[in-house]
C-alpha cells in the first residue's frame, strides 16, 4: 500500500505541481462563507453569487447585524438556500460573539459554528493555515475508493486512510488533486478513463479492464 500511495501522490507531484481551491476568496470570512455555500453545489455557482454577498456583508459582524430576510436574497441561486442563509447569520453572530469577530483556527472550535462540519472544517484549517488533514468530499471519496486509496465505506474512514498513508506535508495539495482529478477527469458517471495518466495505478481501472 505504501508504494501505491507513493506512485500515486509521486504522479500527481510531477502531472499537477500547483493545486489550489477554485473558490473565490480573499480572507478568512469569505473561505468561511465560500465553502459554507459550496455543499451539494457547485463552485463556479458560489463563485457566481459571493462577489455580491461579500460586498453587502464584508465582514462576521456586517453579517450578524442583519438578517435572515437580508442575507437570503443573496444565496437564493445555491442549494439549500433557507438553510444556508440562516447558517450563515447564526454563524457570523457566534463568531461576532464567542469568538472576537476572528474566524477560529481550530477544527473542533470551527465546528461549532452552524452549518460547518468536519469536511467544511477541514478545508478551512487546510487552507489558511496549511493543517495536515484532508477533507473528504464526493469528489475526494469517489477518486480514493477507485484508485485503491481506501476501502472506506464513509467519509471519516476514508479520510483516516488518506491521513494514515499521505505524509503531513503533502495533505493540504493532496485534497486539491484529488478534488480537481475528480472533477475533471474521473468524474462521477463519465470517468474519462482513456486520458487518465493514473490508469496504471487505478485498482478501478484494472478491475475493468484485466
Amino acid at each position: 500500500m505504501k508504494k501505491h500511495y507513493a506512485d500515486i501522490v509521486g504522479w500527481f507531484e510531477q502531472n499537477m505541481p500547483v493545486a489550489l481551491p477554485e473558490l473565490h476568496f480573499d480572507n478568512p470570512w469569505q473561505l468561511l462563507v465560500a465553502v459554507m455555500l459550496s455543499a451539494q453545489c457547485t463552485d463556479k455557482r458560489v463563485n457566481m453569487v459571493t462577489p455580491a454577498l461579500f460586498e453587502a456583508f464584508p465582514t462576521p459582524a456586517a453579517m450578524a447585524a442583519s438578517s435572515f430576510e437580508e442575507i437570503l436574497p443573496f444565496v437564493k441561486s445555491v442549494s439549500y438556500p433557507n438553510s444556508k442563509a440562516q447558517h450563515l447569520l447564526d454563524a457570523a453572530r457566534m463568531i461576532v460573539n464567542d469568538y472576537g469577530g476572528e474566524i477560529p483556527d481550530d477544527r473542533d472550535e470551527l465546528q461549532k459554528l452552524p452549518g460547518v462540519g468536519r469536511k467544511t472544517a477541514n478545508v478551512i484549517t487546510s487552507v489558511l493555515w496549511n493543517n495536515p488533514v484532508i477533507a473528504v468530499d464526493t469528489h475526494v471519496f469517489r477518486v480514493s475508493r477507485r484508485l485503491g486509496l481506501s476501502k472506506g465505506t464513509t467519509p471519516l474512514a476514508v479520510e483516516k486512510d488518506l491521513t494514515d498513508n499521505i505524509p503531513e506535508e503533502k495533505r493540504p495539495i493532496a485534497h486539491h488533486w484529488l478534488i480537481l482529478h475528480g472533477r475533471y477527469v474521473c468524474k462521477a458517471i463519465k470517468p474519462l478513463c482513456g486520458e487518465c495518466g493514473l490508469k496504471p495505478f487505478c485498482a478501478e481501472y484494472k478491475k475493468k479492464n484485466g
